[in-house]
């Protein structure tokens, strides 16, 4: 049985009609996608219906993937993501070589401002932080929220989020944005897709893209793309407490300073989102 109620994992899989195409893979693989920042504790009945899969059929492959340390159950008979899950999250983001190209330049921005700042990638209908250097400023962790290295959150409510989709090719970024669901997260995310699609166009014509507490309702941030060739491969951003600054003044005290590291690490990268694509 396949899992058929996660499109994002979904997309290209079945394409695979040899017999060198493992099915219990793509299903084990399958649950361990299905965890996110929003679920992070699952039981057997919730990733059976998620899935939408026998639950005997789940608990079998639960079972598995537990005694691999993959998964790891708590209370109430329920999992979470096991250390060696996370493990192979730390090496994808280490193959990207982001991390340890940047960081210095995060880190250097972020001293300079004063505010958290993080590198990401797009990863289906999330962006996925690959660097992020935290500012101790006061109030900065009500708009920070414990996000971390590896952590995902959606795409479409973060300012690195609308830079990336708007750097999607035309055709690529036209599919994103019909197949995505916008969920009110923040009390200001857009939840209409012509809003969406005009937010990107004043992305692509700015430079730059705004998070005006549409992610959590303390945050506001200014973010702008990292370019490898023509292709925008990473996005950079500086979040701050909503209370302290307003996202417009934001905008205009880090932009320029984003704009400037954005240029500085894309010398020192050589990461393609395109040809990540192809290969997975």
């Amino acid at each position: 049985m396949s899992p058929r109620g996660n499109p994002d994992w979904q997309k290209g899989l079945m394409s695979f009609g040899d017999g060198r195409y493992s099915q219990g893979l793509e299903v084990g693989l399958a649950i361990l996608h299905a965890y996110s920042p929003e679920r992070p504790v699952m039981g057997i009945a919730d990733i059976a219906d998620k899935l939408n899969m026998t639950r005997s059929t789940t608990h079998k492959y639960v079972v598995t993937l537990a005694a691999l340390g993959l998964l790891e159950q708590v209370a109430s008979r329920k999992y979470r993501l096991g250390a060696r899950a996370a493990d192979v999250g730390r090496s994808a983001l280490d193959a990207t070589g982001l991390n340890d190209s940047a960081l210095p330049y995060l880190a250097d921005l972020r001293d300079r401002l004063g505010y958290t700042v993080s590198l990401a990638i797009l990863d289906d209908s999330a962006i996925l932080y690959v660097a992020r250097v935290c500012s101790h400023r006061a109030g900065q962790y009500d708009a920070d929220m414990g996000r971390r290295r590896g952590s995902r959150v959606p795409a479409s409510c973060t300012a690195m989020g609308k830079v990336l989709v708007a750097g999607l090719p035309p055709m690529d970024e036209r599919k994103w944005t019909r197949a995505i669901k916008l969920n009110p997260v923040g009390p200001k995310a857009i939840v209409k897709k012509i809003v969406f699609r005009t937010e990107l166009e004043r992305v692509r014509e700015q430079g730059f893209a705004v998070n005006n507490r549409e992610l959590v309702s303390r945050m506001v941030a200014v973010a702008v793309p990292v370019h490898n060739g023509e292709v925008v491969s990473a996005a950079i951003g500086v979040a701050a407490n909503s209370k302290l600054i307003s996202v417009s003044k934001l905008a205009v005290t880090c932009r320029d300073e984003l704009l400037a590291t954005a240029s500085e690490v894309a010398k020192h990268v050589d990461y393609n989102p395109q040809t990540r694509r192809r290969n997975t």
